[in-house]
């Protein structure tokens, strides 16, 4: 298969989008707030109208869809007449909250013309990270798909510090974990960039890369300035929410949302952006949240041979493969694997405190009953309880 340096040829890409649109039952639309905005930074009604009417398409041709639709901000500034985004915590999350009713109400006033009325739905990563909350979204979104309306998802930036002081990615996390909540869902990214480029977009000879087998490091090397090694951009926010996905068995798009009926086009499996393929099957539902939703509260770092061992599949990790224990977690809580480099392996619900596993660390597992009185695991983290996730640079 094609390297992420490589393009395929047309007959190639028309197969691979078709397996995509046959696999997919449900569309997640990631659109962020540079494809809603127009030059002055303010909420452009009309792109907003003409995204809205490409769901509809997309949900008229038997598709579930879910749109996850950053722009709160820009709105605000809009109804505000602010010419300037402000800097002051509360003030932008006030600005958020009045501009997310008009947001909404942009939707709703063109959706109000079809058959699916929006939904509109405030998340925040804790809604995430809790398992039991997690169940409740993804419940929540199923009944609102049942009733036909149109789940319109967001940030809820009114009580989430991070997604307006630092960016959530720019939502595109969010999307990602939303993704996971289906098993059959296509990812689909409208970006500002028309796609993922062989070299920086603002060399002449620059070419879009219309699919990409697996993402890998060097995949984040395209987005990396070759003179400080930082990634540039918000294309990076991107490619870990692809690698997220794909790593699960679902397809991704990254496409240019500014392009007139983009997601039409894409629809009709024309090569548009760039396609990034599904790793192996899909993963069950809990290790789904394991892997992509639930945050971790530490890392613990393993040798080559565990390393090894993980990667080769249904192994569970044992303290003899433990090389280091960086943070504090307790037992029952999801930490990071990671490897002697510092790539997240993997992520799984441990068996022992951050405490035990810096006792137990290096040692086989007959020994664990010696050092900590009790043996009630052989496993730290147990198989079962873990979901590999690919080489992710930390």
């Amino acid at each position: 298969m094609d390297s992420p340096q490589t393009t395929t040829s047309s007959s190639s890409q028309v197969d691979y989008r078709q397996q995509a649109l046959r696999f997919a039952d449900t569309w997640v639309v990631k659109v962020g707030s540079r494809v809603l905005t127009g030059p002055d930074g303010r909420l452009d009604r009309q792109q907003i109208e003409q995204l809205a009417s490409q769901l509809i398409d997309i949900r008229r041709a038997g598709f579930r869809v879910i749109l996850v639709s950053s722009g709160a901000v820009a709105s605000g500034m809009g109804r505000l007449g602010l010419t300037s985004r402000p800097t002051d915590l509360a003030q932008l999350q006030a600005v958020a909250a009045i501009g997310q009713a008009h947001l909404i109400q942009v939707y709703e006033e063109t959706l109000s013309r079809s058959e699916f009325p929006a939904a509109q739905v405030l998340l925040t990563a804790e809604d995430l990270d809790d398992r039991t909350r997690y169940l409740n979204v993804r419940n929540t979104l199923l009944s609102l798909l049942e009733f036909n309306a149109l789940p319109i998802i967001n940030e809820n930036d009114t009580v989430a510090v991070d997604e307006l002081m630092t960016t959530f990615g720019d939502n595109d996390r969010l999307a990602a974990m939303v993704a996971g909540l289906f098993p059959r869902a296509m990812l689909v990214i409208l970006s500002d960039v028309k796609g993922v480029y062989d070299r920086d977009p603002a060399d002449s000879g620059a070419q879009i890369l219309h699919t990409i087998p697996v993402v890998d490091d060097s995949t984040f090397q395209l987005v990396r300035d070759r003179k400080t090694g930082l990634s540039k951009g918000g294309m990076a926010s991107k490619l870990r929410a692809a690698q997220f996905v794909t790593s699960s068995g679902q397809p991704v798009i990254i496409a240019g949302g500014k392009i007139p009926n983009i997601i039409n086009a894409l629809l009709r499996g024309e090569e548009q952006g760039t396609l990034f393929l599904p790793q192996g099957k899909g993963m069950a539902p809990r290790k789904r949240w394991i892997g992509f939703s639930a945050q971790c509260s530490g890392r613990i770092v393993i040798d080559d041979g565990a390393t090894k061992a993980l990667q080769s599949g249904g192994k569970s990790l044992l303290p003899i493969g433990i090389q280091d224990v960086h943070g504090t977690f307790d037992k029952g809580d999801v930490v990071a694997i990671i490897n002697r480099t510092g790539e997240e392996l993997a992520r799984g619900l441990t068996n022992y405190s951050a405490a035990e596993v810096r006792q137990i660390r290096g040692c086989k597992s007959p020994r664990i009953a010696e050092i900590l009185g009790h043996c009630p695991y052989e496993e730290v983290i147990h198989y079962d309880n873990m979901a590999l996730v690919g080489n992710r640079p930390t």
